[in-house]
């Protein structure tokens, strides 16, 4: 059977709503039960991706804590991931884009009631109003490519996470898990920038064959697509998984777990300079930028097991 017939992108058609793609979710997807193996650590895509972009940057986030100012562009992210996630709680009729606006404002709100610090990044009503709009258009745009009225999600916002047979526990926050009549199950992910370019596809799939993988050793089941929605263009990229890309990608976090654990043992994080450097916040500490990264913690303050957030996957 064809993927595209499992799991079909439903253009908006409002003059139909049609017999939804997806059954009823049948069972919670379940992870190892704990203690099976001696943790180690953990991972998460982002904090992988960290490391992969630059060591420094991983230890300034995950061992220092240092704090980062809110941006605008990833606080709106997380408030369109919110409305999306919620846009699934109104029964199938009801989701419409003026929902969805509806439940913009309040997203909002609530964010701002859990960390006031966020209403500081605006210069009056007018700029909020202006910054409120461009989330707006993110939204239309995901109406572009799916109709969520046909769409019957299995899990959204989900935990997944597994420990691997070395001990390393994988894990990170899906945003959305859906599972068709016939069993298979497709991971979609909502990103609010454009679409890579193929040059930078792989480094995009990453993260999903990250949680495809976590999926596979937990349940004994592989994704059957892996699904990108990225609103900022209107695109969406699609990939099929085998067992050879997740072997592939456990080697890869299992390498990457290595390299950590050295540079933890040995204190050496190098600093790995590159175009992304304009938007780091620590800059200051970096010595790529005349900067000196504050003392090391004592090994054994050193976390090596690092919750998850949906934030931060």
């Amino acid at each position: 059977m064809e993927i595209a017939t499992l799991f079909p992108i439903e253009p908006a058609r409002p003059e139909t709503v049609g017999e939804l793609p997806y059954g009823p979710v049948v069972t919670a997807l379940e992870t190892d039960p704990p203690g099976v193996v001696d943790v180690i650590g953990s991972l998460s895509p982002s904090r992988a991706g960290d490391f992969m972009t630059c060591p420094l940057l991983y230890r300034f986030r995950v061992i220092d804590r240092l704090p980062e100012r809110p941006s605008r562009e990833a606080t709106r992210g997380t408030m369109v991931h919110s409305v999306l996630e919620r846009l699934f709680d109104l029964p199938a009729p009801l989701r419409t884009p003026a929902a969805a606006a509806d439940l913009l404002r309040p997203a909002w709100e609530e964010m701002v009631a859990a960390e006031p610090e966020l209403a500081e990044m605006f210069d009056g009503d007018d700029d909020l109003g202006q910054w409120l709009v461009s989330a707006q258009s993110l939204l239309d745009g995901y109406f572009t490519l799916e109709d969520p009225r046909r769409l019957d999600p299995a899990e959204r916002e989900q935990l997944v996470e597994v420990v691997l047979d070395s001990g390393l526990r994988l894990r990170g926050f899906v945003d959305r898990l859906d599972r068709a009549p016939t069993g298979e199950v497709r991971v979609v992910d909502y990103k609010t920038g454009k679409a890579p370019g193929e040059a930078f596809e792989a480094k995009a799939l990453f993260q999903m064959k990250f949680y495809a993988l976590v999926l596979w050793r937990s349940t004994g089941e592989i994704p059957r697509l892996l699904q990108l929605i990225y609103l900022g263009d209107r695109e969406v990229l699609r990939y099929a998984p085998d067992e050879r890309d997740l072997v592939a990608t456990e080697r890869k976090v299992e390498a990457l777990w290595a390299a950590i654990s050295k540079a933890m043992e040995t204190g050496d994080w190098r600093e790995r300079p590159s175009r992304l450097c304009d938007w780091c916040d620590h800059k200051a500490f970096c010595p790529a930028f005349g900067g000196t990264p504050p003392p090391l913690p004592p090994p054994s303050a050193t976390p090596t097991d690092i919750p998850a957030t949906a934030a931060e996957a």
